[in-house]
């Protein structure tokens, strides 16, 4: 019966790996066949992420007043 449980567990450890290998190989062939128009199109849709979120974080930290971000970081230090 252990050696059962055994093949159970090295089925299932090895069914795991070869899935997360399938999967990055899978992205991987994806990423190569992308011509320079997706390549472009790619980086300004990482370059927008970056600065939308930049701005959210700007206006968040603007548009407290102050007054609520001071208490916050005054009470996250105790």
């Amino acid at each position: 019966m252990t050696m059962v449980y055994l093949l159970l567990t090295v089925t299932a450890v090895v069914s795991i790996g070869v899935a997360t290998v399938v999967v990055l190989v899978r992205r991987q062939r994806r990423r190569m066949g992308s011509s320079s128009e997706a390549q472009g199109i790619e980086a300004a849709v990482t370059s927008g992420i970056r600065d939308a979120r930049r701005q959210a974080h700007a206006y968040q930290y603007f548009n407290d007043g102050g007054a609520v971000s001071a208490v916050r970081d005054r009470d996250s230090r105790s």
